[in-house]
């Protein structure tokens, strides 16, 4: 307490003790492949905030690009700032060993990545090494985006699972035209024609997204049109919808900058098959060009984190409030603290109502906050623990949009807003 010595008025500043939320990045995303100059930087991360940059690190005297370098030039085309980039080198591997940490390896330390893929790596296991990846319990802040092989005959193979330790894709790599270098393989599974699961697993918390088919693009190293898997490009497309719209918007139906064709013109009928399954198409439509028609997640249809952005959401909700209240640690768990969480807690979400990511007319809709002597019981507190209960409602695209025509034998009367 000040000590007052004369007579006076004294005005102090009085913290209010509101501390703000603010929302976390979403569109910092972290590519694992091979490099152009495959012997740049190997297991190694490096940050990138431009195409140039990637070129002076990593092309060299190389004189034609990779599905990684494709990928990253596709993800700044597309609205991309900022990525991180691993290269695995020839033959590397998407997560090393415990002597020699790689690719997904090395994400594991940085917080601000939001989006991880590895262009072109469509296989069994490469689908694991990235689920396990985003799926694991102290992350869980982060989303896969899953590339296809090239060549699939049969769609509906996309629907089943691929099994470890059998083919399921193709190498990264190849020009337009004339196939990819690497293994050949036919995802046959005990010699029966056709091709039986090229698929990648489902993920119960929809951590994974999975979208097909490749596209065309002009290699920027070459300067040759290449068929290149979309991940890249995919993952600046989100980055693009959350500068432009927010998190909360499903990215789709948004044109694919630097996308020349589809090595595969995917039809309704085709789509039919694949969405339910959670593999979103890339489609063609006269007029509008080359777009993303599908925002869902890898989880079963009926979770609740079906759609890209409801998955999205979620996560940048969770860690925003996990950096926002680290505040909390440490103080007396009392009705004060409690009241503090949940005065915070409550800006916080009414801002992201505002922004149209929850649904309701008003913030006690759209969300609630408790946490009070229920949440926080004796046993809870002697635990050192402060229970905090969230609940949001999400808005959800818009994905059938159904009108309902019927014919009329009245005439229809119009009347003047002034009558």
């Amino acid at each position: 307490m000040v000590n007052y010595q004369a007579p006076g008025v004294y005005v102090q500043e009085v913290p209010s003790g509101a501390r703000s939320i603010g929302q976390v990045s979403t569109s910092i995303a972290g590519f694992i492949g091979v490099s152009p100059d495959a012997t740049a930087y190997p297991d190694e991360v490096r940050v990138l905030d431009n195409w140039t940059q990637f070129v002076d690190q990593y092309v060299g005297k190389a004189t034609q690009g990779t599905p990684l370098s494709n990928a990253v030039f596709g993800f700044f085309t597309n609205g991309g700032s900022r990525c991180y980039v691993v290269n695995i080198g020839t033959g590397g591997s998407l997560t090393g060993t415990a002597a020699k940490p790689t690719g997904v390896t090395l994400f594991e330390a940085i917080d601000d990545i939001s989006i991880v893929a590895a262009p072109g790596y469509s296989d069994a296991d490469a689908y694991s090494a990235l689920q396990a990846h985003v799926e694991h319990p102290l992350r869980q802040d982060r989303m896969a985006i899953l590339d296809t092989p090239e060549k699939v005959d049969d769609v509906g193979s996309l629907t089943r699972a691929a099994t470890s330790g059998l083919p399921g894709g193709d190498k990264p790599g190849g020009d337009a035209g004339e196939g990819k270098s690497g293994d050949k393989t036919d995802g046959k599974s005990d010699g029966a024609a056709g091709e039986e699961s090229l698929g990648a697993p489902q993920s119960p918390g929809g951590y994974t997204a999975l979208y097909f088919p490749w596209i065309v693009m002009t290699d920027p190293v070459s300067g040759k049109k290449v068929t290149q898997p979309p991940s890249g490009h995919l993952a600046g497309v989100w980055a693009r919808v959350d500068a432009t719209r927010g998190v909360h918007k499903a990215p789709a139906n948004e044109p694919i900058q630097g996308a020349l064709d589809l090595v595969r013109r995917v039809s309704r009928g085709e789509q039919e098959v694949l969405n339910p399954a959670g593999v979103n198409c890339i489609r063609y439509f006269p007029g509008e060009g080359i777009r993303v028609w599908g925002a869902r997640t890898k989880a079963p249809e009926a979770s609740e984190y079906r759609y890209v952005n409801v998955r999205r959401l979620t996560n940048m909700i969770k860690e925003s409030v996990a950096d926002g209240t680290r505040w909390v640690v440490f103080e007396p768990n009392d009705h004060t603290l409690w009241k503090s969480i949940r005065r915070d807690i409550g800006a916080f979400l009414t801002n992201v109502w505002r922004d149209g990511a929850l649904l309701g007319t008003t913030p006690q809709q759209a969300f609630f906050v408790k946490c009070d002597e229920e949440t926080n019981p004796p046993e809870v507190r002697d635990a050192g623990q402060v229970v905090t209960l969230i609940g949001i409602a999400p808005v959800k695209p818009a994905e059938f949009v159904v009108f309902k025509l019927m014919q009329s034998a009245d005439n229809t009367q119009t009347e003047n807003a002034g009558a």
